[in-house]
C-alpha cells in the first residue's frame, strides 16, 4: 500500500516521500497511523509520555516502555525487549495518542507485560533482521511440505522471525487440535533456531497475508480494520441481500465485516416501517407483505390467493391500515390507496431526454452509407489523367 507519490519497500520504509510513514495522505504502511497531535506542544510543566507503539511484520503491534528517554519519532527502527533476545520494529505511534491508545485498548502503564525499548536499532541489528526476513519466504515453502509428509490437518499460513533471528513464529491455522510434537522436532533439525507455533483463526490469517476484496480495494483488516466484530446473516437481511454465501463471504471464508458498516443506517430507516409479518386486514381480504423498498420507503402487498397481483403501498399507509386493524375500523381495500399514491408519482415531473444526452454515441461521426462511398471514389478515378495520356 502507497500514497501516489512514494512507495514500500522490504523494511516498511517509504522509498520515495522520505516522511519516514507520516506523509499526509496517510498510506505509506499498513495499518498506519496519522499523528495529528504532532504539531502541537504540551502545556507548561507536563511530561510527555514515555510509551510507544511498535509495529513488527504485517499489522502487528504492541506497547513498549521508554525507560531509556530516548528520542523517539513516528518510522524510527528500533530494538525492543523479547523472551528471549530482543525484537526489531518500527515505532508507528509516539507521544500523547499512545496514551489513548493505551487506554482504548485496556492495557495499564504499570502492566508487567509492557515491556521495554533497549535502543535505536543500529545498522547490524537492521542487517540481522534483514537477513531473516529473506528466511522466511524459503522456509514456509519448506514447513508446508514436512506437514504434508507427515499427514497433519494444519495450514502454515505465515512464518515470522524474531529481529535477532534466534526464534521463528509459524503461525497456522486449524479446525481441530493439532499434536505437532514431531513437527517441531523436525523444524528444529530442518531450520537449526528456536520454534513456536501460534494458532490463529482464519480472520487473522487473512488480514495477515493481505488480498484485493470483490470491490477492488485492499482488505479492510489488512489495512484499517483492528478489531473484529461479529458479523450475523441477520444484517444482510436487514439490508435485503440474497443470502448467497459466495457473495457474503469474504477471503476468509466468513461473513464480510463491511455488513456492519451501514447496518445502523437500516435500522434506523426500518423504524418507521411496519413488520413483514403484519398482515393488513380489509373488506376484500387479507394482504401479506411480499416485498419492501427502503430507499423508496415503499412496501409491496399481496391478498392471499391472489399471490401475482402485488400492490404498492408507502410505509405511512401501510401504519394507517394497522392501526385502523388495532381500532377495528373497516378498510376497504388496497386499491384506494394504491390509487392515491399513483396520482401522486403523476404530479412528479418526469426526466426528459431535451438534448440527447443519455446517448451513449452522440459525438461520434455519421457513417457514410457505401453508396455515397462508392460515387467518391468513381469521381476520383474520373479526375486522375491517364498513363497514356
Amino acid at each position: 500500500m502507497a500514497c501516489t507519490s512514494c512507495s514500500t519497500g522490504k523494511d516498511g520504509q517509504p522509498k520515495g516521500c522520505k516522511n519516514n510513514g507520516t506523509c499526509g495522505t496517510d498510506g505509506c504502511n499498513k495499518l498506519t497511523v496519522f499523528d495529528w497531535l504532532s504539531n502541537m506542544s504540551l502545556p507548561n510543566g507536563e511530561e510527555p509520555f514515555n510509551f510507544v507503539e511498535v509495529r513488527f511484520k504485517n499489522g502487528r503491534k504492541h506497547f513498549f516502555r521508554n525507560s531509556e528517554n530516548l528520542s523517539l519519532s513516528m518510522g524510527d527502527v528500533v530494538a525492543t525487549e523479547a523472551s528471549p533476545g530482543h525484537d526489531v520494529g518500527m515505532v508507528s505511534l509516539a507521544g500523547e495518542l499512545v496514551r489513548v491508545q493505551m487506554k482504548k485498548k485496556k492495557v495499564a502503564p504499570d502492566s508487567d507485560e509492557v515491556l521495554k525499548v533497549y535502543r535505536k536499532a543500529s545498522q547490524r541489528d537492521i542487517d540481522v533482521w534483514q537477513e531473516a526476513r529473506d528466511r522466511e519466504d524459503k522456509m514456509k515453502v519448506r514447513a508446508r511440505e514436512i506437514a504434508i509428509r507427515l499427514n497433519l490437518q494444519m495450514k502454515i499460513s505465515d512464518i515470522e522471525f524474531q529481529g535477532d533471528a534466534s526464534k521463528a513464529t509459524f503461525y497456522y491455522t486449524a479446525d481441530d487440535r493439532v499434536d505437532f510434537r514431531q513437527l517441531i522436532k523436525e523444524f528444529a533439525r530442518e531450520f537449526n533456531t528456536r520454534i513456536e507455533m501460534r494458532q490463529i483463526g482464519l480472520r487473522q490469517e487473512a488480514s495477515r497475508l493481505g488480498g484485493i476484496g470483490s470491490c477492488g480495494r485492499e482488505l479492510c483488516c489488512s489495512t484499517w480494520l483492528t478489531d473484529f466484530r461479529s458479523v450475523s446473516t441477520s444484517a444482510a437481511r436487514y439490508q435485503q441481500l440474497s443470502l448467497n454465501p459466495q457473495k457474503l463471504a469474504g477471503q476468509c471464508g466468513k461473513l464480510k465485516c463491511c455488513l456492519n458498516y451501514e447496518l445502523d443506517t437500516y435500522l434506523e430507516a426500518l423504524k418507521s416501517f411496519p413488520r413483514t409479518d403484519t398482515k393488513l386486514y380489509t373488506k376484500k381480504g387479507i394482504a401479506v407483505c411480499q416485498k419492501i423498498d427502503i430507499f423508496q420507503g415503499v412496501l409491496w402487498y399481496a391478498y392471499e390467493g391472489e399471490w401475482m397481483n402485488w400492490h404498492k403501498l408507502t410505509a405511512e399507509q401501510a401504519n394507517k391500515i394497522i392501526v385502523s386493524n388495532k381500532k377495528k375500523e373497516a378498510v376497504g381495500s388496497l386499491e384506494e390507496y394504491e390509487v392515491v399514491l399513483q396520482l401522486e408519482d403523476n404530479k412528479k415531473p418526469d426526466f426528459n431526454n431535451v438534448v440527447g444526452q443519455d446517448s451513449l454515441t452522440r459525438f461520434d461521426n455519421p457513417k457514410a452509407s457505401t453508396g455515397k462511398r462508392r460515387n467518391k471514389k468513381r469521381k476520383k478515378r474520373k479526375g486522375k489523367p491517364s498513363k497514356n495520356a
